[in-house]
């Protein structure tokens, strides 16, 4: 068995992980903004402005290693979603013209690229949200389909924003701090019960993904992706509703906590999907490219993945701790 295709899924899959986890938080953010006051505002544009940039980059990767390693799943899934594709990238064009007029506008138009960037959160949230919901319906055009793609659209964003909130948690504190833990346990609940609905509805809109999941005796082996989810959830909820866990200024652990549900879903999704690149239509093997395309990006890929990560892990370094106010020479 050609063991270049397994490679390069499993890199696609990471790079979109680590795109849900990094990227999450400043579309969170993005849509947390109108519930706060200018001055946070302000606050929370400056935890996200030396990240959002980098974090985008995990996105990128993960489309390029779609396509040059698959190329046929690449012309299929985008054709079948040209749509919200197209909306995402727009919506994402947007925030990117938002964040930085936001910051150098004068006052009387402040409030406008504060709503534009709240719109390109949201929009590209809920294509991204779309895209899932139809991939893992294996791209069928169909009402169930349609459905369960509704359905993730409007679970996504409360992920994201949960991602939001525990990153304000991280860095910053004061009045901001104590408001970030307030929409958190207003959002944590849809969260919690979008997770529940769609943990049942994907068994039942998918009979490939049921027949993996409820066969013994797999069934017993994968209890602990469901578990570790359920725990991490209970532990976030924990903490966000004691007040004293929140003022020793632990509310960090809600993050690492969004980060073990979202590796756990992740890995839950690989196994659900596995060997299939589209589900019932294309393994990875027989959408893969021809092996020595395969060898070429293999060697750009072991290059640039760890040169992706290194620099990714060095701005997080360098800008750890609590934030400053994001500022721009006039």
């Amino acid at each position: 068995m050609d063991w270049l295709p397994i490679f390069f899924v499993s890199v696609m899959g990471f790079a979109l992980l680590m795109y849900t986890i990094l990227d999450g938080y400043d579309l969170g953010i993005g849509i947390l903004l109108p519930l706060a006051s200018d001055s946070e505002r302000d606050e929370m544009i400056a935890t996200i402005g030396p990240f959002w940039d980098a974090n985008e980059t995990w996105i990128v990767l993960g489309i390029g290693v779609l396509l040059m390693a698959f190329p046929m799943a690449h012309g299929l899934v985008l054709t079948s979603l040209y749509m919200p594709v197209a909306v995402m990238l727009i919506a994402l064009t947007l925030r990117g013209v938002a964040f930085d007029f936001r910051v150098k506008a004068k006052t009387e138009f402040k409030s406008t690229w504060t709503w534009l960037f709240f719109i390109g959160s949201i929009a590209a949230s809920m294509a991204q949200g779309w895209m899932l919901g139809s991939y893992v319906m294996g791209l069928r055009d169909t009402p169930l389909s349609l459905a369960f793609s509704i359905a993730i659209s409007l679970m996504l964003p409360c992920l994201y924003i949960m991602h939001g909130v525990a990153w304000l948690l991280v860095k910053t504190d004061g009045d901001l701090y104590y408001k970030a833990a307030r929409w958190g346990r207003l959002f944590i609940a849809p969260l919690g019960l979008g997770l529940f609905l769609i943990s049942i509805a994907t068994p039942i809109a998918s009979a490939e993904i049921a027949e993996k999941w409820f066969s013994l005796p797999e069934a017993i082996g994968l209890l602990p992706i469901p578990i570790t989810v359920a725990m991490a959830y209970l532990v976030a909820l924990w903490v966000l509703r004691s007040p004293k866990i929140l003022a020793a200024d632990y509310g960090w652990i809600v993050f690492i906590a969004l980060i073990v549900i979202c590796v756990m879903s992740t890995l839950g999704l690989g196994y659900s999907i596995f060997p299939d690149v589209v589900i019932g239509k294309l393994t990875i093997w027989e959408a893969a490219a021809s092996r020595d395309s395969l060898k070429f990006a293999f060697v750009g890929t072991v290059i640039a993945v760890p040169c992706i990560f290194i620099y990714t892990v060095f701005i997080y370094r360098v800008f750890a701790g609590k934030i400053k106010m994001l500022s721009y020479e006039s």
